[in-house]
């Protein structure tokens, strides 16, 4: 006999007290019968009527959006997006938080996933606690840092540009982002008709004029002719292949970054702030301390932003060795460190390219790996090389709790840790850990 289905709860209304922050952009709260709510624009401490928006009778829990506050914390402001709110645009997550609460919500929650999956404190990570803010980025409530340098316009069923709405394929017409950079503002996209297209990626380049956007067509469209406020190179997603393939102008754009310019290609990926690959480079370097002659890897190396700043400080005698699965970001890497005989770009994913190099001794590491985390086999093979100091960047912070557990079994203890505020309105940060073997902080 086949199970009646459980009865949805979406649209069912819940009054409740809110709980704490958690990783993922919501607060915790519990119905009367205890089921948990994840509930979205709210703050903890406040009392909401919170509209579930997805879950089903006896789920693990609810996500719910909250449509009514009923007692508000002092930290709400008036959210300054006009967009923002339940059932509109998910790609902020905090625009009715004051922005020093935001960066201390992020704090909360990286403490939290330290405290539970590392089982570390802030004292025994060595962080301060405090979520520090890019350089021009602390502005006064009810104001939003302009800071996104890519945003991803998705096209609605009339031709117009918008954002998705959380969770879901549905397009937010828009006229304009508050936190799109300057650079992708300029370009107008929202004034113009898109039909046709399935999605409009914008880029604009950090020290640099570049600017690109890359139309991926819905099945059998043709390109519309691309005119708009600024200049721009085009690049189009094939409908087959899904590569990214010039249309017209520049493949690739240039940024700027530790006093070098590194080629980035068919949309490949660089730091979205554009203060964040300063941030994190100076973060690096000012934790490993390289020394002349040092030997370096350098893993998810991506275009070789680590790998240059290595190179530059490990001198002639040195060698650096980048590790990246993207072929065309190889390709960018290889050929923005051209000059450097000394650095080696391999491409691969690091569990599968790591062990076959050879390489039982290093004297440091840098690993930026992707949202899901380097895991348990790359950081138990790195935990052997015997490296002096490792740096690990971290986009998520269960990701970076995890490995850092995974570091510890292996004989490796944080030095340094450091948060970064680099999402304004979102719940997004960046870390940046230092570790060492533990027996010389004995």
């Amino acid at each position: 006999m086949q199970a009646e289905p459980k009865k949805s709860l979406v649209g069912e209304e819940y009054e409740v007290e809110v709980g704490p922050v958690a990783h993922g952009g919501h607060c915790i709260a519990r119905t009367a019968e205890g089921q948990v709510l994840f509930v979205r624009h709210t703050l903890p401490g406040e009392r909401v009527v919170a509209r579930v928006t997805e879950g089903e009778e006896g789920a693990r829990f609810l996500r719910a959006d909250a449509v009514e506050v009923l007692d508000a914390a002092k930290d709400r402001i008036e959210a300054p997006c006009p967009y923002a709110g339940p059932g509109r645009c998910g790609g902020c997550d905090w625009q009715h938080v004051k922005p020093g609460a935001q960066r201390r919500f992020k704090g909360e929650v990286l403490a939290e996933q330290l405290r539970r999956l590392a089982g570390l404190t802030p004292e025994e990570a060595c962080w301060d606690g405090t979520v520090m803010p890019a350089e021009g980025d602390k502005v006064p409530a009810g104001e939003v840092p302009a800071w996104r340098t890519r945003v991803q316009y998705a096209v609605d069923a009339s031709g117009r540009a918008g954002l998705r709405r959380h969770r879901s394929h549905e397009v937010e017409p828009i006229d304009h982002c508050m936190i799109a950079a300057p650079g992708v503002s300029e370009l107008g996209i929202e004034k113009r008709d898109w039909s046709g297209m399935e999605s409009v990626d914008a880029i604009a380049a950090t020290g640099s004029q570049d600017r690109q956007v890359i139309l991926t067509p819905k099945p059998g469209a043709r390109l519309p002719i691309v005119e708009l406020d600024k200049p721009v190179s085009v690049m189009r997603v094939g409908e087959k292949d899904r590569g990214v393939h010039r249309v017209h102008g520049r493949p690739f754009v240039r940024e700027r970054a530790d006093d070098r310019t590194y080629r980035v290609g068919s949309g490949g990926f660089w730091q979205v702030h554009p203060k964040a690959a300063d941030t994190l480079v100076k973060a690096v370097m000012q934790g490993l301390l390289p020394r002349k002659g040092d030997t370096a890897l350098d893993l998810y190396c991506g275009v070789g932003l680590f790998a240059g700043a290595l190179a530059d400080r490990v001198g002639e005698k040195g060698a650096v060795l980048g590790i990246e699965s993207g072929k065309r970001a190889v390709e960018d890497a290889r050929h923005n460190l051209a000059e450097f005989d000394r650095v080696r770009i391999e491409l691969g994913k690091v569990e599968a390219v790591l062990p076959r190099t050879g390489i039982t001794e290093v004297d440091l590491v840098v690993l930026d790996p992707p949202r899901a985390g380097a895991g348990r086999k790359t950081v138990e093979h790195l935990s052997t090389l015997g490296a002096r100091r490792i740096a690990y960047v971290a986009c998520d912070p269960a990701a970076l709790a995890r490995d850092l557990g995974y570091f510890r079994e292996g004989g490796y203890r944080v030095r340094m840790l450091r948060a970064f505020d680099l999402f304004p309105m979102t719940h997004h940060l960046e870390c940046v850990a230092i570790l060492e073997p533990a027996e010389k902080g004995r």
